[in-house]
C-alpha cells in the first residue's frame, strides 16, 4: 500500500479511528492504518478493525505500572515503525521517556478548544460539563502534537461549534464529535502530504 503508516490508539467505540479508516479506503488521504491498539479488551474499536481487516491487538493495562505497559505498547509500535501514531479516544497518560520517543509522530484529538478544558481528568462528558458550566458560546475540537504535558501539545488544526442555549451534555458532545471526525483525517492527510511544521514549540500546517 502506498501513503504514510498510521497507528491507531483508542480506548473505546473507535468512531474517531472509523473515520481515519473510512477516508483511508476512500482514497481522501495518502494513508494506511497498519495497526490498531486499544488497552481496553472490550473495546468496539476491536469490532471495527475486523470489519476492515485491519491488524488489531489488544495490551491490557491492568496489573502492570505504566512504564512496563508502555514497553510492551513500544515493542508493538517499533515492529511497525509507523510515520504517525494516532491517538483517538486513548484513555493513558504516558511518561516523560514514552513522550520523548515518539515526539514529533505521535498526534492526540481534543473534544475542546484548548488550551481551554484541557488537561488531567479533562476527557469525554467532563470536558462538556465543563464547558456549559463555563457560560462560552464556542466550542469545538482539537489536533496537537503529544508532549509531557496533558492536552498542552503544539496544536496543529482545530474546528469550531455553537454552544446553543439548551445544549446538553450529549447533544454538544455529539456536535463535536461530528466534527472530530471531519478534522481528524483531515490532519492525518496533512502529515501525509507533508505539510505538518513543528518548531520550537509550535505547529503549523502549509
Amino acid at each position: 500500500m502506498s501513503g504514510i503508516d498510521v497507528v491507531v490508539l483508542a480506548s473505546g467505540s473507535g468512531s474517531d479511528f472509523q473515520s481515519i479508516v473510512d477516508a483511508c479506503e476512500a482514497d481522501e488521504i495518502d494513508a494506511n492504518v497498519a495497526l490498531l491498539i486499544t488497552n481496553n479488551p472490550d473495546a468496539y474499536c476491536i469490532t471495527r478493525a475486523r470489519e476492515h481487516g485491519i491488524q488489531h491487538g489488544v495490551l491490557d493495562h491492568r496489573g502492570l505500572s505504566r512504564r512496563e505497559h508502555e514497553k510492551k505498547l513500544e515493542k508493538e509500535l517499533d515492529k511497525i515503525d509507523p510515520d504517525l501514531i494516532v491517538l483517538a479516544g486513548f484513555m493513558r497518560i504516558f511518561t516523560d521517556d514514552f513522550v520523548e520517543k515518539y515526539y514529533g509522530k505521535m498526534i492526540n484529538i481534543h473534544p475542546a478548544l484548548l488550551p481551554l478544558f484541557g488537561g488531567p481528568g479533562m476527557y469525554g462528558e467532563h470536558v462538556h460539563h465543563a464547558v456549559l458550566d463555563s457560560g462560552m458560546k464556542v466550542s469545538g475540537c482539537s489536533v496537537h502534537f503529544v508532549t509531557n504535558e496533558v492536552d498542552m501539545g503544539p496544536i496543529i488544526a482545530q474546528r469550531c461549534v455553537p454552544v446553543k442555549h439548551d445544549d446538553s451534555v450529549d447533544t454538544l458532545a455529539g456536535r463535536v464529535l461530528e466534527e472530530e471526525h471531519k478534522l481528524l483525517p483531515k490532519v492525518v492527510g496533512y502529515f501525509a502530504d507533508g505539510r505538518v511544521n513543528l518548531e520550537d514549540g509550535k505547529a503549523w500546517v502549509e
